[in-house]
């Protein structure tokens, strides 16, 4: 797959449809400003500064912008908090909606039929799935994204990990923690 990208990368830049600063700077964007290591500094300054996670929380849009991670597909950001009761489960159910400034482009299972489906009607079972066992007592709650509202996975800060900093604690946040189809 890789070799046929390139063949048609060289293609396009020798035909002239394809300007390659122009491409190298899109390659750059996706692969350095957008991401999910965005998101996992968002969970880490969380995860260590309580009244940064109280801006968070109340305002998720203008508390991830604080850390310079906004645009398309972030205008409008909600976060919600797992807590030992609560573990929270992203998806959408139209689309593939999705919050691209701080987790990157969608996964190829995210975008999927079945587990847009699987996460609404057995969502206990959805993460089974991605290997998250549950105990019965912990809520699942779905929250559906939209066009207009994308949601984060503030995952619970791991045991042990209070001596970390947030250089430290941003490495140990996953993609799949922060959409909740993971624990961390």
């Amino acid at each position: 797959m890789a070799l046929r990208v390139k063949a048609l990368e060289s293609l396009m830049v020798e035909k002239g449809l394809v300007d390659p600063a122009a491409l190298d700077a899109l390659v750059d964007h996706f692969e350095h400003k957008v991401g999910p290591r965005n998101g996992a500094r968002v969970v880490a300054r969380a995860w260590t500064d309580p009244a940064y996670k109280t801006r968070l929380l109340e305002n998720a849009t203008d508390a991830i912008a604080e850390l310079g991670y906004q645009g398309g597909q972030g205008e409008h950001m909600v976060v919600v908090e797992n807590t030992p009761a609560v573990h929270n489960l992203v998806v959408c159910t139209l689309c593939s909606c999705y919050p691209w400034p701080v987790l990157g482009l969608p996964p190829v299972w995210y975008k999927s039929a079945p587990y847009r489906s699987r996460a609404v009607i057995d969502p206990r079972g959805a993460i089974a799935e991605f290997g998250t066992e549950l105990p019965d007592e912990v809520e699942v709650r779905v929250w559906d994204s939209t066009a207009e509202v994308r949601y984060l996975v503030l995952p619970q800060r791991p045991a042990g990990t209070e001596g970390l900093d947030e250089d430290a604690l941003a490495a140990l946040v996953t993609r799949d923690g922060m959409i909740g189809t993971a624990r961390l």
